[in-house]
């Protein structure tokens, strides 16, 4: 998800300052955000003037509020599709492009680590969705990350079946047999 987008949307809810919006970030979606990130993004939105620093509070905090034109780009941002090419790479596809031709790499091995990782991460979710105190937008997140999850284990179990269809069978060692003329 774009910091950029996710600061805005929570400044829609109204002013905050940086360790607010953090943890208001991490408590909707479950990701972890750097503060330096945030300041670095709230800094950037100001100057775009998307969002406009208000005065200190008693405690030395500066809070945000999102402006007019903050509020116009995140409703396009709302409405526009994402698209598959503006996703990150996936790493676990270019590792296993990879490691299908590199000389000496077991690809099976790198297939069912990963297997056994994203199998755990699932069970893991799968606790977490069971908790019924969660809040909607996190129980949506985890219902992404649980279906994402299983849809890479189909994947890897596909792409174990495409090596074993592409993997040459062993060739029997045969000798030559000689026909002696006579």
């Amino acid at each position: 998800m774009s910091v950029k987008y996710g600061l805005l949307a929570l400044l829609e809810r109204g002013p905050m300052y940086g360790y607010q919006l953090r943890a208001a970030f991490q408590e909707s979606t479950g990701g972890s955000l750097n503060i330096g990130q945030v300041y670095t993004t709230l800094s950037r939105l100001e100057r775009d003037e998307f969002v406009r620093a208000l005065e200190e509070n008693e405690s030395g905090q500066r809070p945000y509020e999102i402006t007019g034109a903050g509020r116009a780009d995140l409703k396009t941002w709302f409405s526009t599709p994402i698209s598959r090419s503006d996703r990150p790479r996936d790493e676990l596809a270019i590792k296993l492009a990879l490691a299908v031709t590199t000389p000496g790499v077991d690809v099976r091995a790198i297939m069912q680590a990963q297997r056994t990782s994203t199998m755990r991460a699932l069970q893991e979710y799968t606790r977490l969705k069971s908790l019924s105190d969660t809040d909607l937008a996190w129980q949506l997140v985890l219902e992404s990350m649980i279906f994402q999850s299983e849809a890479e284990i189909r994947w890897l179990d596909h792409c174990e079946a495409t090596l074993a269809k592409h993997t040459p069978k062993p060739v029997e060692n045969r000798q030559e047999k000689t026909v002696e003329l006579r």
